[in-house]
């Protein structure tokens, strides 16, 4: 490309890892959700999936400079960044063009997203909305929290239509509690029934339950990828709240994991202050800033 960056894409997760993968692992927090998502599509496959491929910008110096992809199930299926420089983000948006994709909506980390679809909203015109903000979380110390009645334990398959209920609550409960109209929608609805059996299947999903046995709340979490854990979505339902179940599961969710020597890591929304609230109060720390646009 005439910037002197290069964008390569592959609809191959595992030839992507092979490609990217030592730079990601050189940033696997931020990298987070890029490393799990390919980790998953190269050992799943890629399922329904109306858009799916990674793509990694080359430098002048023919050092990689940035790493995105486009495989989120839901519209307008954004293309997520990492942390890239403008040039880059300028470079792939033009490739993107040229691949004859249309693309109304970006993600990741700031400002590269930001700076991406600028270029798009550009050349096809179109005004730039932020739709979500998030913020990427580090455990540090772990506090415990206040103890409470009950324990955590695996969530079993003859659970998961209540599992599912829960998580689709998930979504629509952070949208009234951010004080949204459905901003999680889209996603809610693209979470199914296989989604759930694969994350039970590989152990990453649990119930709290009280002193009598009854499910109460509900943690989840990504398998660890480049020793990185992500934990979510995490789910109280309305009449259970104000209890401490949240804070005892994503404790003992977080403890497991540490024990195993992996980094845990979560987002929190940031127009949420009861979640973002508990999480530092257990000993988790800001990362970096997320943000999901909209091209109206």
């Amino acid at each position: 490309m005439g910037s002197g960056y290069d964008v390569w894409f592959t609809e191959d997760a595992g030839e992507f890892l092979a490609r990217a993968g030592d730079r990601l692992g050189e940033e696997p927090v931020t990298g987070t959700v890029v490393s799990t998502t390919a980790h998953r599509v190269r050992d799943h496959g890629r399922g329904g999936l109306p858009h799916c491929w990674f793509a990694v910008v080359t430098g002048p110096d023919a050092e990689i400079a940035g790493i995105a992809m486009r495989t989120a199930p839901f519209p307008p299926y954004p293309v997520y960044l990492l942390a890239m420089p403008d040039a880059a983000a300028l470079a792939l948006a033009d490739a993107v063009r040229a691949r004859g994709e249309d693309v109304t909506g970006a993600t990741g980390l700031r400002p590269a997203a930001d700076r991406f679809l600028a270029a798009i909203a550009a050349t096809r015109g179109g005004r730039v909305e932020q739709h979500l903000h998030h913020r990427l979380f580090e455990l540090g110390t772990l506090v415990d929290p206040r103890p409470v009645p009950g324990r955590l334990r695996p969530v079993t398959p003859g659970e998961a239509d209540l599992a599912l209920a829960w998580i689709h609550r998930f979504f629509a409960d952070a949208d009234e509690q951010a004080g949204r109209a459905a901003g999680h929608l889209e996603e809610a609805s693209a979470f199914g029934p296989d989604d759930v059996a694969r994350r039970l299947a590989e152990g990453v999903l649990w119930f709290w339950v009280d002193g009598e046995g009854r499910p109460v709340h509900l943690t989840g979490a990504n398998p660890p990828s480049y020793g990185v854990v992500r934990i979510g979505p995490v789910y109280t339902p309305a009449e259970e709240r104000g209890r401490g179940w949240a804070g005892a599961a994503v404790a003992e969710v977080s403890r497991r994991f540490r024990a195993r020597g992996d980094r845990v890591t979560l987002f929190t929304d940031q127009a949420n202050p009861t979640s973002n609230a508990l999480y530092q109060a257990l000993g988790y720390r800001p990362v970096a800033d997320t943000v999901q646009l909209v091209l109206r």
